[in-house]
């Protein structure tokens, strides 16, 4: 028998009962889907991450104050973004003061204790640039907006006060006061505390909020809280391990450095944390489809038994009809296994597409998918098949 003859005597059941075969399939073919679309979604998100990664850099260093011995909360000295601007491999550095006195509110009406979680933070001018991060809307601070009452919003900050537009007589309550809001910017991931607080510039955030520090008898804006530095690449644990000493040469186990990007990439690595999960789900409709496509062709057998006795009857070897009925149940999984390897595929395609991701199908994904496929539809119907081979032709034409 021919190729193409078998596989049109294979099909014979299918075509004769469409509904049956294809509830049958839907079992696989949903275990599959299962199995493809975790695969792709955790290989695309893990990809979207380090493309994330690459795109921010991992050369990024954030010196912050910690705590004294005593427990109690530390601070930076004013002089340490200077001391660490000469440090050897160190290409730039912003930051940021934050005032926890200074609460941000979208008018004077509401209660204090309403802050939603908003912190004010004075900040240097490059922010954006050593962070990698843009304005959304609007503009970011210059030399004289800096000195005035204008603010610029993280992207979190901007929706817990619920400002989603611009104008220009758009404002905000800060500190006792009115500000204006020149700009809204995009998400930070590389520094997410960006993103819930309100930006002024030091000179503002001295003249109008009261942050100063004295020394030497004079007033100066300050101190800064975190610092960023952008190193050259491939020098960052050699800067990494002297930041500390540097910017608090008298207290440096005060000083907290660490490097953003590996949130990140601890991110990337945790992606597929859940995925045993969610494959233990698929394997069990998998499960599932395997028993439904052994009881359809257990169900095939005794409703085909005046077929099997005639095919007997007229010189058909027990091989060829076992033959016929385990390559119908294969051919019934196999259909359910590429249909959902392609929903899978579409299901991955879609939601990598609305979050940005380059859309990732690992070939353990599909050709997994497939080959499980084959594989159920061999066991679940290898013993319908030997009991159809086993059926003499007298016993099967008697009883049909």
């Amino acid at each position: 028998m021919s190729v193409k003859d078998a596989l049109r005597v294979m099909s014979v059941g299918l075509r004769a009962r469409p509904t049956r075969a294809a509830l049958s399939a839907l079992g696989i073919a949903i275990g599959t889907a299962a199995i493809v679309a975790v695969l792709g979604l955790s290989a695309s998100s893990q990809a979207g991450l380090l493309a994330e990664i690459d795109r921010l850099g991992t050369n990024l260093l954030t010196v912050q104050a910690g705590q004294s011995l005593t427990g109690e909360d530390a601070t930076l000295p004013l002089e340490a973004p200077a001391r660490i601007t000469h440090l050897d491999h160190v290409q730039t550095l912003a930051h940021t003061g934050l005032m926890e006195d200074a609460h941000v509110y979208r008018n004077p009406l509401l209660p204090e204790g309403n802050t939603g979680g908003v912190q004010v933070r004075a900040t240097s001018l490059n922010l954006p640039s050593v962070l990698t991060t843009r304005v959304a809307r609007g503009r970011w601070l210059n030399a004289g907006t800096a000195q005035v009452p204008v603010v610029v919003l993280g992207a979190v900050a901007a929706q817990r006060l619920g400002v989603d537009r611009l104008h220009p007589d758009l404002r905000v309550w800060l500190g006792g006061q009115w500000f204006s809001v020149a700009g809204i910017l995009r998400p930070s991931p590389l520094e997410p505390d960006i993103d819930a607080s309100a930006l002024v510039g030091y000179p503002a955030a001295q003249k109008y909020l009261g942050y100063v520090s004295l020394v030497g008898g004079g007033e100066r804006s300050g101190p800064p809280s975190s610092i960023y530095v952008r190193t050259a690449t491939g020098q960052e644990a050699a800067v990494q391990a002297r930041l500390g000493q540097t910017a608090n040469p008298a207290a440096p186990n005060e000083v907290d450095v660490s490097q953003p990007s590996d949130v990140l990439t601890a991110r990337a690595a945790a992606a597929g944390a859940f995925d045993s999960l969610f494959l233990g789900l698929g394997v069990v409709a998998l499960i599932v489809g395997a028993v439904g496509v052994a009881n359809i062709m257990i169900i095939s057998v005794l409703e085909r038994r005046s077929e099997i006795g005639l095919r007997r009857a007229l010189g058909a070897t027990k091989g060829q009809i076992r033959a016929q009925f385990l390559g119908e149940s294969i051919l019934l999984a196999v259909i359910g296994g590429v249909v959902g390897v392609l929903s899978g595929i579409v299901a991955t395609a879609v939601y990598a597409g609305t979050k940005g991701w380059a859309v990732v199908i690992p070939l353990e994904a599909w050709a997994g998918g497939i080959a499980s496929a084959l594989l159920i539809g061999a066991f679940a119907g290898l013993a319908p098949a030997v009991r159809a081979s086993r059926l003499p032709p007298t016993v099967a034409l008697r009883t049909a």
